[in-house]
């Protein structure tokens, strides 16, 4: 996803633990021997249970590390060999975690256990996102229908003029402005039904066995296990994260009322109606989800002009890759942080490497889990990169603050976390910071009157994702849980979208397609609720941030630069990693023990204003 810079090396132990997550299922009975061996050796007892999570520990850490380097060989020098190795230590990490996931659920049903080891085996059997039953051949099955869907995924292609067109090029056609309804209608429709309908068969049989799994490691259904996570039940959650959408759907619903306004000017009654929901197509994204780039159809008037650009400002200073990311380190430095290791300017990956292939999206690792700490990117000359760099240097504080915590404690507090620091990060790239690294000139700070186009573009992207960041886990939970039968997934997708986007299909969907397939964490069986969680949290952290250094102007143009009290503070929340329930780190830092989105409406309350000015004498909602 375009917003998501943190990969699934968060740190070595965060690597075990995603590759287990995202590897094909294998039967716990692969390693047969070992599983009976250590049930043998430890007892069903809390001091056997105890010896057991000991165990998985010294095993986790002593793979996790060449694991991780033969990772990050594979991402940086992409060839046969490299390839080769990550398959095989996936595979290998694949066995191992699901029959650690297998005994777990056995000592969890031991009576009398210590907290600590409760929560440990807690997280050994929910860190596998996809468990196959144990029966004979339904791993394979399951790896059967998993492959074949992401093949199908990464294969698929839509039309454009009746020409064939891949997933890359018919996704930034989606934000071309220049394309008529009619063609986005075309590639919309055809995508959907080209990648998602043929799925809906082996998407059936996934759920069944994915649940057959999910319940043999004692959970009601797999949506029950990936709401397992967050220290609190799954109908807990489920209730949490609709109360925190209700406090920032007002914003939603302003901002989905005045771009359909705009959309309506735009097209015509005929294309997009003055009211109801947006037809999906028109708003730059193949899924809706973020609408950065139809801005300029909806931008006021002037509000392009800011006064200064940053690129240019980069150029200017001629920073070079290394540079701009010394320019980062700073920012965490100037609140008390210790420099970065010599080994982090040696081996991370700034440019692209002129010899060979690499994978250039950004990443933060941290390989031995103390101190080993890299980013990798193909960093240019431009404000994204220089934006992106700091957003990935939190991630890597983040892992350095955590890395005296036990193994299985080496992460975000729940999957929120992580991608929430670095967001926070970048959210304090504001004018005044520039001014306070002497790469802006105070008279060059954008007047007041600037704010609205500048909040309204960030709203576009940031406020415009949050129903879908919802509802498509929201969506995956009522198949799971059997609310929705086999032959309503299509409508129920088109429902729940309609009832949380306000959005709906450009043409007439079949009862017997599967359009949630034409988006690739579907059928690639990633949860996605961590994306509405970090969207929401970066900007409570970065109001806590404010507060603590004493901001007293509109809180989207604060600047904590320099600010040891808030790094203090800050560092106290991400030293605990997940080793205590993530409302005791969020209070740790923000004073707080929800989430919540009332920071991100108070980020946003000028523009809300202005919104509700613009709307008047509209129908809101759909």
């Amino acid at each position: 996803m375009k917003f998501t810079h943190l990969s699934l090396k968060a740190s070595a132990a965060a690597l075990a633990m995603a590759l287990a997550a995202t590897s094909a299922p294998v039967l716990a009975e692969a390693h047969a021997e070992t599983a009976e061996e250590s049930a043998t050796q430890f007892p069903l007892t809390p001091e056997g249970a105890k010896q057991f999570v000991e165990m998985v520990e010294k095993e986790y850490r002593a793979f996790a590390e060449p694991a991780a380097r033969i990772e990050w060989i594979n991402a940086t020098y992409i060839n046969h060999d490299s390839n080769t190795l990550a398959a095989q230590y996936g595979a290998e990490l694949s066995v191992m975690s699901v029959n650690f996931a297998n005994e777990a659920a056995k000592y969890a049903q031991v009576d009398g256990l210590d907290p600590e080891v409760e929560r440990k085996l807690g997280m050994l059997r929910y860190a596998i996102s996809l468990p196959a039953p144990s029966r004979d051949g339904a791993a394979e099955e399951l790896a059967g229908i998993t492959t074949s869907m992401g093949a199908q995924y990464g294969a698929g292609k839509g039309t454009l003029n009746g020409q064939p067109i891949n997933g890359s090029d018919i996704e930034a056609e989606m934000g071309n402005l220049e394309r008529t309804p009619e063609e986005l209608a075309e590639m919309w429709a055809s995508w959907h039904d080209n990648v998602g309908g043929p799925m809906l068969g082996e998407y059936q049989q996934y759920v069944s066995l994915a649940n057959e799994g999910a319940k043999e490691l004692g959970f009601d259904d797999l949506g029950a296990m990936w709401r397992s996570g967050y220290d609190m039940s799954p109908d807990e959650f489920a209730a949490e994260t609709e109360r925190m959408w209700q406090e920032v759907k007002p914003l939603y619903v302003a901002l989905h009322t005045y771009v359909r306004r705009k959309l309506n000017e735009h097209y015509g009654d005929e294309v997009q109606p003055a009211t109801g929901p947006i037809r999906a197509d028109l708003l730059g994204n193949m899924w809706a989800q973020e609408w950065g780039n139809i801005y300029p159809l909806v931008a006021p008037e002037g509000a392009g002009d800011i006064g200064y650009d940053l690129t240019d400002l980069i150029v200017e200073k001629d920073l070079d890759a290394v540079e701009m990311t010394r320019v980062g380190e700073q920012f965490f430095s100037s609140l008390g942080f210790e420099p970065l290791p010599e080994t982090f300017w040696e081996r991370s990956q700034f440019v692209k490497p002129a010899d060979r292939e690499v994978v250039c999206h950004a990443s933060a690792w941290n390989l031995d889990n103390v101190d080993d700490l890299r980013i990798k990117m193909c960093i240019k000359q431009n404000a994204d990169d220089f934006i992106t760099i700091h957003h990935e240097l939190g991630h890597n504080y983040y892992q350095r603050a955590y890395n005296k915590q036990d193994f299985l404690y080496l992460t975000g507090a729940n999957d929120g976390f992580h991608e929430a620091i670095g967001d926070m990060i970048a959210l304090s790239i504001t004018p005044e910071y520039l001014v306070q690294i002497d790469m802006l000139k105070p008279e060059q700070v954008p007047s007041a009157d600037k704010d609205i186009g500048l909040l309204l573009r960030q709203a576009m992207d940031k406020v415009a994702f949050l129903p879908f960041g919802l509802l498509i886990d929201r969506y995956r939970w009522s198949l799971f849980d059997g609310s929705v039968a086999p032959e309503d997934y299509n409508k129920a997708w088109t429902d729940i979208r309609r009832e949380y986007q306000g959005i709906v299909p450009p043409v007439e969907r079949p009862a017997d397609g599967f359009d949630p397939g034409a988006k690739y964490h579907v059928p690639g069986n990633v949860s996605y609720t961590r994306y509405f969680l970090a969207r929401l949290l970066q900007f409570q952290f970065y109001k806590a941030a404010c507060d603590q250094a004493g901001w007293e102007g509109p809180l989207h143009r604060c600047s904590f630069y320099g600010n040891e009290e808030v790094g203090k503070n800050l560092n106290a929340m991400l030293e605990l990693g997940a080793s205590v329930p993530w409302p005791d780190a969020l209070e740790a830092f923000t004073g707080e023990r929800q989430m919540n989105g009332t920071a991100m409406v108070e980020y946003f309350a000028p523009l809300m204003a202005w919104l509700e000015e613009q709307n008047k004498g509209q129908t809101a909602g759909w």
